[in-house]
């Protein structure tokens, strides 16, 4: 999740564990650790492109180090709060729960973190959440502010109080996306199976800032159908997949090259590939596109938002995060917003991917 997501959940940690003692002092500390795996990016500036898709949400995420710190840092914390009679298992409890919640809701969204390192390179994400949610972080905030107001002993019980609703409320949004998935991806699969489409697997994940309208892409072998459906919509509504070709030569001809290992296993092979003349595009189309209606009437085009160029020949890094469309806020979000009440026609057009390098807008086939 974003920065401020993460620190405002390690602020309601340190309250749960630390508000009786430490009072606001318990705000900034959980604040504090609660972004402190995040750190990693103090390395980034020495990796290569291929080195950082590994590092970030990495081993710093991991169940090892969070036991780690936990058990490393809790004597030097108990120390500091000597007066306050914070005891050593206290301060490693509060260490693994502000550290271990901020991994846990980074595996609700589509990025994944290396919560097993070193025993497994598996990213665990479950793709209930998009990457920045209000609806989730807003309960949270607005308990913290008015906890920050309160401030003597006799009013330690309100304060417990105000940042369980804010804790609960967020926990149980968190639930609820679990079962809009659910919903979600029962009409997804209905949909494929009166297609007797030729499915490999499937995934899902909820478009920006809400978990009502999901965005689904199913590998189809040569090619991944995408499609928008929205909790409101039956099981029996039809649906509209635009179908990317992923052009697997392309990766075929670099497959031993490291960065593009690494790619592959960063998009688990949830990625389309083009050519051109320096070496090849490559996006990963877990995470979504930006969209242009502007282009031309009656078409949208779709820039996927996570895009890499891969340059052999290029002497320091031959991975590069490729060029991004513009994108329009207002348009976008308008139209969101009508696609999710079931107005498909501000939402879809005749597709087109845009922002392959070296590569004109490709007109995409539809499956409807």
């Amino acid at each position: 999740m974003d920065s401020i997501t993460q620190a405002v959940l390690g602020a309601a940690v340190g309250e749960w564990f630390l508000g009786k003692k430490l009072g606001n002092r318990a705000l900034a500390w959980g604040a504090a650790f609660g972004t402190l795996p995040d750190l990693d990016i103090v390395l980034s500036p020495f990796l290569d492109t291929a080195g950082k898709l590994w590092w970030h949400r990495g081993p710093s995420h991991s169940l090892l180090l969070m036991i780690a710190a936990a058990w490393f840092l809790s004597p030097w914390l108990a120390k500091l709060w000597r007066k306050e009679k914070v005891s050593r298992a206290v301060a490693g409890w509060f260490i693994f729960a502000a550290w271990s919640t901020h991994v846990l809701i980074d595996c609700f969204t589509v990025y994944g973190t290396l919560v097993f390192w070193p025993f497994s390179d598996v990213r665990v994400g479950f793709n209930h959440l998009f990457i920045v949610d209000p609806l989730f972080t807003l309960p949270m905030l607005i308990a913290l502010v008015r906890l920050a107001f309160l401030r003597t002993k006799k009013q330690i019980p309100q304060r417990r109080r105000i940042n369980a609703w804010g804790l609960g409320i967020a926990s149980a949004y968190a639930m609820l996306s679990i079962a809009m998935k659910f919903v979600a991806s029962a009409g997804f699969d209905a949909d494929l199976d009166r297609r007797n489409a030729n499915v490999i697997r499937r995934m899902e994940a909820p478009t920006p800032f809400n978990i009502l309208l999901w965005r689904s892409v199913a590998d189809c072998g040569d090619s991944l159908w995408i499609g928008y459906r929205t909790i409101f919509e039956s099981k029996n509504t039809p649906m509209r997949w635009t179908v990317y070709p992923k052009d697997a030569h392309v990766v075929e001809n670099f497959g031993d090259a490291r960065e593009v290992k690494r790619l592959r296993w960063f998009s688990n092979d949830w990625w389309i590939a083009r050519d051109h003349v320096k070496g090849a595009w490559i996006a990963d189309m877990r995470f979504g596109e930006i969209r242009n209606w502007s282009a031309r009437k009656g078409m949208v085009d779709n820039c996927p938002l996570f895009a890499w160029d891969y340059r052999p020949h290029e002497t320091h890094d031959k991975l590069r995060q490729a060029g991004q469309a513009r994108i329009s806020p207002g348009e976008t979000f308008k139209r969101l917003g009508l696609r999710i009440i079931g107005n498909r026609d501000a939402w879809d057009a005749s597709p087109r991917l845009n922002g392959a390098t070296g590569q004109l807008p490709e007109t995409l086939f539809v499956e409807e």
